[in-house]
């Protein structure tokens, strides 16, 4: 490298710099009494914004901050000049720029900031999954931190589509209690239309190396999974999911969640939204009075109704703690579950897989609703941002052209009739839909762990709707490793497998899909249990627990087990019951009495370890949560406690000192 290959030879034009401007013409709409009572911040901030090019005549409009997850960067047509992480933050720009050209209209005064987001898809079997779920926290903290520092804003509203990135601006809403805000999901990208969806084609190197697909089949359908460039993925994972809670609490607007990317019916949802928010802002409507106890209770049934991802069962503690709300516990997850049927056939849970738009084809979040409040579910009298209580919004939704129309739709399109797709209570069971999650425990999980049920292959489901699965262990200290004995032949049909070492304090809680999906589209895959401490992708399916807890790292059970255990694996998916209990090795069966007592006794796997390359960020914040309440609280940072943690070690340290 030299000097002369950076600079090379320069433009004549380059050295022509201007020293002084005459600056924007007009005046400030300044008076005698913004002059004496404003503070500073205010007067210049007015002076920066006709420095950017602002009316001065149009200064004194309501201030809307729009706060997006927006990556990569875009030229006019829409080419990639530089690239995004991912589809669903490639257009949130779009959805931003409708919204602002509402509020313009509107006589209000947008702003606008972004914080952009990761792709778990991007990150799976890297070291960049041990940054995933932390960076929700750090996401949400930004985000609050931006709102806070534009003092002048009167509402906010969060543009966000995908895994970390809504589920972090729902958390820094919910937490502006005394501002008006709405959500605007991102939307959803479309399938191809000769091909595989997003979730299937992350298992062409497991399928390639087991010589299910040959080389050109990899390449072809690798090209052809995102059909369209913006938008979450086409099933029903933890993107889609969370964008199903945020219209679920009310946060967003009646169907705006799955919206496909891109198309005029997503465009005018921003402006929808625009408008919504302006109408909080004016009635005094704010954040407090949407994200209630029984908007959180709403948004949990619902989850169950769709079998939403279980990495929401790390969000929505998060959201409610964060809207100074009840956490829901363990008991509240199993109560609701059990009361609420699944209702949606859908990538990745079935029994036909149809992709997430055109679960939105055939009513979205408020079709599922009106089956719901039938049975009696739902609070219909909570506050959503459309101003009105969602009973209101649902009566609106079932006597709507715009139900009429987009159902319609679904039929012209696609040849699919929308009550194939969101079904009623009667139909839902007679397809064999099951409720949604169940919590295992036992003396591998004593604290609990969680399992998409629902998603167990029903052919490995007995007649009584029981998962039963007994089977020796290949115990795996890294997915790294657990990946390779999977392409290698080291899985073979009936073992468990359990990766530990996954949790928090091991890889920040890395999401496991590179094991899940390989497992699932391998012909042995469904013969094969996963138990991990990890976490799973929302597209996971099969019989994987996972969030076992204590974690391995923290002294759990699990970090215990040895190669050749044999474990019992039991779930109940009708009554939403299940153990998962060591009971011995292949050679010396015993009472699960007694098995708990061996591994009471015995020392940690040897290899068992944090991972070397974990971040200190990382690790900053596994120790942050644990103090806060784990995983089960949402992985939070309940800053009273972390305060009186750290207070109480500063006085133990003191108290040594002063000993020696």
């Amino acid at each position: 490298m030299s000097l002369h290959s950076i600079f090379g030879e320069e433009e004549q034009s380059l050295y022509k710099v201007k020293t002084h401007a005459k600056g924007p013409i007009g005046a400030l709409p300044l008076t005698a009494q913004m002059l004496e009572d404003s503070p500073s911040g205010d007067l210049f901030g007015l002076t920066q914004n006709v420095g950017m090019g602002w009316e001065p005549k149009d200064l004194l409009g309501k201030q809307v901050l729009i706060l997006g997850t927006k990556g990569g960067i875009r030229d006019y047509d829409g080419s990639p000049i530089a690239l995004g992480y991912h589809t669903g933050h490639w257009e949130v720009d779009l959805l931003m720029i409708e919204a602002a050209k509402e509020i313009r209209e509107r006589n209000g005064v947008p702003f606008a900031g972004f914080v952009s987001d990761p792709c778990d898809g991007r990150s799976q079997g890297t070291l960049g999954m041990f940054d995933s779920f932390p960076f929700r926290n750090d996401a949400a903290i930004v985000y609050r931190r931006l709102i806070r520092s534009l003092p002048t804003r009167r509402a906010v509203i969060g543009v966000a589509t995908c895994d970390k990135g809504l589920p972090a601006m729902m958390i820094a809403l919910a937490g502006m209690h005394d501002l008006p805000t709405v959500i605007v999901p991102g939307g959803v990208t479309l399938p191809p239309t000769v091909g595989e969806d997003a979730g299937k084609i992350q298992t062409i190197g497991a399928r390639f190396a087991n010589k299910e697909i040959s080389l050109k089949e990899a390449a072809e359908l690798g090209c052809v999974a995102c059909a369209t460039p913006g938008g979450g993925c086409q099933f029903l994972g933890t993107a889609a999911t969370a964008q199903v809670v945020a219209e679920a609490l009310g946060l967003a607007i009646t169907h705006s969640a799955l919206a496909p990317s891109g198309q005029p019916i997503w465009a005018e949802m921003a402006r929808q939204s625009a408008r919504a928010v302006l109408e909080m802002e004016k009635s005094k409507t704010t954040t407090k009075d949407i994200i209630t106890d029984k908007a959180i209770e709403n948004a949990m049934v619902v989850h169950a109704a769709f079998g939403g991802s279980t990495n929401l069962l790390l969000h929505i503690p998060a959201i409610a703690h964060a809207a100074k709300c009840k956490i829901p516990t363990v008991e509240d997850w199993v109560r609701i579950n059990k009361k609420t049927p699944r209702l949606v056939s859908v990538l990745p849970n079935g029994p036909d897989n149809h992709p997430t738009v055109r679960v939105f084809l055939a009513g979205g979040v408020p079709e599922v609703m009106l089956h719901l409040r039938k049975l009696g579910l739902l609070h219909e009298d909570v506050l959503t941002v459309t101003g009105n209580t969602l009973g209101e919004n649902l009566y609106w939704w079932e006597h709507s052209e715009r139900r009429a129309q987009i159902r319609k739709r679904l039929i012209d399109a696609d040849g699919i009739h929308p009550d194939e797709v969101i079904m009623n209570p009667i139909k839902a069971r007679e397809r064999g839909l099951t409720s949604t999650v169940t919590f295992p425990t036992g003396n591998i999980a004593p604290e609990g762990s969680v399992i998409k049920s629902t998603s167990i292959d029903p052919s490995r489901v007995g007649e009584d709707g029981v998962y039963r699965h007994t089977g020796v262990a290949k115990i795996f200290t890294s997915e790294k490793s657990a990946i390779k004995a999977i392409k290698t032949g080291g899985i073979v049909a009936g073992d468990i497998m359990v990766v530990m070492g996954g949790g928090p304090s091991g890889t920040g809680m890395e999401e496991t899909y590179q094991l899940t999906s390989a497992l699932k589209y391998l012909p042995f895959g469904k013969y094969v249990s996963l138990i991990t401490d990890a976490r799973f992708s929302g597209v996971s399916t099969g019989a994987c627990i996972g969030h076992v807890g204590p974690e391995a790292l923290g002294g759990g059970p699990i970090g215990k087990l040895r190669d050749g255990d044999v474990i019992e694996i039991i779930v109940d998916c009708y009554e939403l019951t299940g153990s998962v209990n060591f009971v011995g090795t292949k050679d010396a069966r015993v009472s699960i009495e007694e098995a708990t007592k061996i591994l009471t006794i015995r020392e940690p796997h040897p290899d068992l370890k944090p991972h070397q390359d974990l971040p200190d960020d990382t690790r900053l914040w596994a120790a942050l949560q644990a103090v806060s309440g784990g995983t089960w609280r949402g992985s939070v940072y309940d800053t009273d406690r972390i305060i009186e943690v750290l207070e109480a070690g500063m006085k133990a340290m003191e108290k040594e000192k002063e000993q020696v």
